[in-house]
């Protein structure tokens, strides 16, 4: 026996989930209150007749708008099947959407089959998995910076090493030298003044060699045409001292802060040392373009491709860490065959 018509509707009454029932025609013939509230109406009366795809499912999530002949909603009344959708929207009579699933089954109607419809609105679910997905991405860009950073730490360091071992091989030997001989050419200077001379002779050459070996190691650490010149005849120069050819285009309408300058710098020195060590390529390609406080330098080959920043010796993974670290983006194109493509993406 089936229970009466009224206490299914009070049934339906007390439920929190919203739910509405539709004729053969897609008109709504009933809705309970948790619907009518969510829906944003005062009383069933002003649903009641209204056809339900035009009254809340009337547009797709991105705005654009489709018909009733296509709405999913009210196809078991057509087709006798149950439906159902984890993502979708529905609008309020305020015209705002919100985030609903929904299932819709087939209900016989005295009038013909009509469709009776419940959703759950996902609002407070998709903000908590939303958090979840956020602080899940917090905690890798925190893993990742904290690798980054003890890579260009151990970079560094061992950078550090080897300018240090560089000036006592090089220069700081050529001062020693100059010292050793500006004392014995002191004490010469009375008792042969010949000799005092050569020796002041060689300690000037001595210095020169010097200063130029200082030069060579500043221009390591940040080349002076960087301040000279700018990021562009900077690069310039550089791709015409580079084993391959090389064409540079571009503009810089905005010079780079000192540290993004050299870091691009640097960034398409070792893009090209790559292209030839790694990539075997025969020709490369630099761009860089400096507008609207926006740079990006990209540099491509047409080498062998198959590069990945984890490749052995590739020096990809350093390069990646310079640009994160100043909050910059790197990206990395290279399928097997070709061309490599790097980029690196600064605000200025």
């Amino acid at each position: 026996m089936e229970p009466p018509r009224a206490l299914l509707e009070l049934i339906l009454d007390t439920v929190p989930q919203p739910v509405w029932v539709v004729d053969h025609a897609g008109a709504i013939v009933f809705a309970n209150p948790a619907a009518v509230a969510v829906l944003g109406y005062d009383d069933l009366a002003e649903l009641r007749g209204r056809p339900s795809h035009q009254t809340v499912h009337h547009h797709h999530p991105d705005g654009s708008e489709f018909p009733a002949a296509e709405c999913p909603m009210l196809r078991p009344r057509v087709t006798g099947e149950t439906l159902h959708r984890d993502e979708d929207w529905l609008f309020r009579r305020d015209g705002s959407k919100f985030p609903v699933a929904w299932r819709s089954a087939p209900l016989d109607l005295p009038d013909g089959r009509g469709a009776v419809l419940a959703f759950v609105d996902t609002t407070e679910r998709r903000a908590a998995e939303r958090a979840l997905r956020e602080r899940d991405s917090a905690e890798i860009r925190a893993a990742r910076s904290r690798a980054s950073g003890r890579r260009i730490f151990e970079s560094t360091t061992a950078a550090r090493r080897r300018l240090a071992r560089d000036l006592h091989d090089g220069a700081q030997q050529q001062l020693v030298s100059l010292l050793l001989e500006l004392r014995v050419a002191r004490a010469e200077l009375d008792t042969d003044p010949a000799r005092a001379r050569q020796l002041l002779d060689e300690a000037v050459e001595h210095t020169l060699t010097a200063l130029t070996e200082l030069r060579e190691l500043a221009s390591g650490v940040h080349p002076a045409i960087l301040a000279s010149r700018g990021l562009l005849p900077a690069v310039q120069v550089l791709a015409a001292r580079a084993a391959l050819p090389v064409v540079v285009t571009g503009a810089v309408e905005v010079e780079p802060t000192e540290g993004v300058a050299a870091c691009s710098y640097f960034f398409v020195a070792e893009a090209l040392t790559n292209a030839v060590k790694h990539s075997h390529a025969s020709q490369a390609t630099v761009t860089i373009t400096a507008h609207a406080r926006h740079l990006t330098v990209e540099v491509r080959d047409d080498g062998v491709g198959g590069a990945a920043p984890g490749a052995s010796g590739s020096g990809l993974a350093g390069l990646a860490d310079r640009v994160n670290a100043l909050d910059g983006h790197f990206t990395l194109t290279s399928p097997p065959g070709g061309p490599t493509t790097l980029r690196a993406e600064f605000s200025l």
